[in-house]
């Protein structure tokens, strides 16, 4: 059955309100469209877990950047709606520009709109690479919770720098709302699925490979006893040197809840992040150390 499609942000306050006073327990998964296994895999995790499962699609304009892909950024909804519908969500967010953000500016650095801060954790790796992007995306997320008023939210852990900076920004703010991580889907060579993934040429496929070999050797060497972050950063490196389509952004060893690059693996979590342009497509992995 296709779901439910809504496009104005006050409709879908109603709607959530009216399910929660039936005893719902409702579910949002935010995605930005393109849908793939990745994101199916968190809309069916919420079916198991929500009594209701409302997923937004929405390009949202104050995550990217000057130069960046917001015009070129996939969309297709009628695709997006069926995969929901087979997958068991209940209802589709896909609400306009103007429906989100007034018909304003959407430009959060004009100093004309008020917005949420992502704080230190916006400003490391990704926030550094893309200066404001975490400030769009913690706005967002956060106008999508007031929206949707869910109970627990989903969220993937390829984007795992994205899902430190909304679990931070539920605990700060105060949000009513769980949010549930779920792991990272992978191609058979073990290229993290995202929507991105589509801009690739053959060969630029092909190469992109490197990040999660450069990932699985650092996670390999720390299996087996290698303790210091530089070294398991330079074997990250190198992997992704060579391979000459791969243009290397970073690769870090980090701690996992703060992102502060690490000197040695200790007795907290550590995460090695990574990030390149294989062509002109902007990609991004982690593993767990």
């Amino acid at each position: 059955m296709s779901p439910l499609l809504i496009r104005k942000p006050g409709e879908l306050r109603e709607l959530s309100r009216r399910w929660r006073k039936e005893g719902e327990i409702v579910g949002l998964v935010p995605t930005m469209g393109a849908l793939h296994e990745g994101h199916l895999s968190l809309v069916r995790r919420a079916r198991e877990e929500c009594g209701k499962v409302v997923v937004s699609v929405f390009v949202n304009p104050t995550q990217f950047g000057e130069g960046e892909d917001f015009e070129r950024y996939p969309r297709n909804l009628e695709r997006d709606r069926r995969l929901l519908g087979e997958a068991g969500c209940d209802a589709v967010f896909a609400p306009a520009v103007e429906d989100m953000y007034g018909g304003g500016t959407t430009d959060l650095s004009s100093g004309e709109r008020v917005f949420v801060e992502a704080g230190r954790l916006g400003e490391l790796w990704e926030g550094e690479e893309r200066p404001g992007h975490f400030r769009g995306v913690a706005t967002v997320v956060a106008m999508l919770f007031n929206a949707a008023e869910p109970d627990r939210a989903y969220f993937g852990e390829k984007d795992y720098q994205q899902l430190k900076v909304i679990q931070k920004m539920v605990r700060d703010l105060l949000f009513g709302v769980k949010v549930v991580p779920c792991p990272t889907v992978r191609e058979p060579d073990g290229l993290a699925l995202s929507s991105r993934n589509a801009y690739l040429s053959p060969q630029e496929r092909r190469a992109a490979g490197a990040l999660w070999r450069a990932l699985r050797e650092a996670a390999e060497r720390a299996r087996s006893g290698e303790r210091d972050a530089r070294r398991l950063e330079r074997a990250m490196e190198e992997v992704c040197r060579a391979e000459p389509l791969v243009r290397l952004q970073y690769a870090a060893v980090v701690d996992a809840e703060t992102l502060e690059r690490l000197g040695a693996l200790g007795d907290r979590p550590a995460r090695a992040l990574i990030a390149a342009h294989v062509g002109e497509t902007h990609l991004i992995d982690n593993a767990a150390l």
